[in-house]
């Protein structure tokens, strides 16, 4: 098909040769599992393979990774010049609107000699339909299971992917200090979240994973809350959490602040957040598994009365994502029974946060990545609960 002057890779956001060794590595994973091809339905792994990425990935997609041979892309017609830009793939299997693109899928694995074959696809995937697994069951048989194929190659970084974290972290960074600049009486949560986000895109970020979570007032003790045009007044908490993107590699970052006098209570549980936070840091080096980090801070936070106010995870893998997401907590976990070992590369990030559920919320994060000797913070914002009077 024509690409009518849209050029091959011209927006991609890696050298082919990245691209090129990251397929390697999946194919090598598929050998060794004895498979003879992967389905790939999401996003964030079709993205690390290939570089495509697109809003419009709510229409059906598909990449079919054999275990040799060329990958290819089962893609919507309306997609197809976004496919050219964005990656250095030629063979793409496209389809109408008007079409049905488990056929079309259908059509390649059959073009690929792949009936009758090991064909696996991530059943835990969250972007694959119900219709294609079972048409693919009845014309292929067993589908075996490819979860962690790819993600595997995922969750240790390159230094290319790297510094793409640096320059997201700089996005949050910029997003993170408008906001806390926003926060006084008589703003509202909407007025905190218009300001971290002119201040993050006009830095550079891209369209973000998950919506920031940023609450006001009493709304702070819901966990996950969104904007809803609340107000603070005095001796009112503000709570903020968002993700900056560059190249679809997220890192986030959540603080604190409060207008008018803080409440003992309240200084109490953010002294515990930044020293569980702190403890768990000092953890964080190369051969240390995942729970470690996660049990030091648990340690801060029983030892402090705080077991109930906590009851979470330490943190979680982030890196490449789409939406509904920012990070990448399917691929790792620090948290306990998390026996995977830290290795250089491996990005994560910490959030411990402390609430009174229904009054308030404190916390403090960072986004790291794990360096030969330990870690490298990638933020720079002040940690401190922000003050402000009333």
């Amino acid at each position: 098909m024509e690409t009518a002057g849209v050029e091959q890779g011209q927006e991609t956001a890696f050298p082919k040769a990245e691209y090129e060794a990251r397929q390697a590595g999946a194919r090598a994973r598929l050998s060794a599992a004895g498979l003879d091809a992967l389905v790939i339905t999401g996003p964030e792994n079709i993205f690390y393979l290939t570089g495509q990425q697109t809003p419009g990935y709510y229409t059906f997609q598909a990449l079919i990774l054999p275990a040799e041979g060329d990958p290819v892309f089962v893609i919507r017609q309306l997609e197809y010049f976004n496919f050219i830009a964005n990656t250095f793939m030629s063979d793409a299997e496209i389809y109408q609107d008007a079409e049905d693109p488990i056929a079309a899928l259908m059509r390649v694995l059959r073009r690929m000699g792949l009936n009758g074959r090991r064909v696996a696809i991530d059943k835990r995937g969250w972007f694959l339909p119900i219709a294609v697994y079972e048409t693919m069951q009845d014309a292929l048989g067993a589908i075996e299971d490819g979860a962690g194929i790819v993600e595997t190659g995922r969750a240790v970084k390159s230094p290319l992917e790297v510094d793409k974290l640096r320059k997201a972290a700089s996005y949050v960074d910029a997003g993170m200090l408008a906001g806390r600049a926003a926060v006084r009486a008589g703003a509202t949560d909407n007025d905190l979240v218009a300001a971290m986000l002119q201040a993050s895109i006009a830095a550079g970020s891209e369209y973000m994973g998950m919506e920031p979570l940023v609450s006001t007032a009493r709304r702070t003790g819901v966990p996950h809350g969104t904007w809803r045009r609340t107000p603070l007044s005095a001796n009112d908490p503000a709570f903020l959490e968002m993700a900056g993107v560059h190249d679809r590699y997220h890192a986030a970052l959540m603080r604190s602040a409060w207008v008018g006098p803080v409440p003992q209570e309240a200084e109490d549980m953010m002294k515990v957040c930044q020293e569980a936070l702190a403890t768990a840091l000092e953890q964080i080096r190369p051969g240390v598994t995942c729970e470690v980090p996660h049990l030091a801070c648990q340690a801060v936070i029983d030892k402090a009365g705080y077991t109930d106010n906590f009851r979470k995870r330490l943190g979680y893998s982030t890196g490449i994502s789409f939406a509904p997401d920012w990070g990448e907590g399917a691929i790792l976990s620090l948290n306990a029974g998390v026996t995977t070992q830290l290795q250089p590369g491996m990005a994560f990030h910490l959030p411990p946060a402390l609430r009174i559920y229904g009054r308030f919320t404190v916390g403090v994060s960072e986004t790291i990545v794990v360096t030969e000797n330990g870690y490298e913070q990638l933020g720079t914002v002040s940690r401190d609960l922000h003050r402000v009077d009333a």
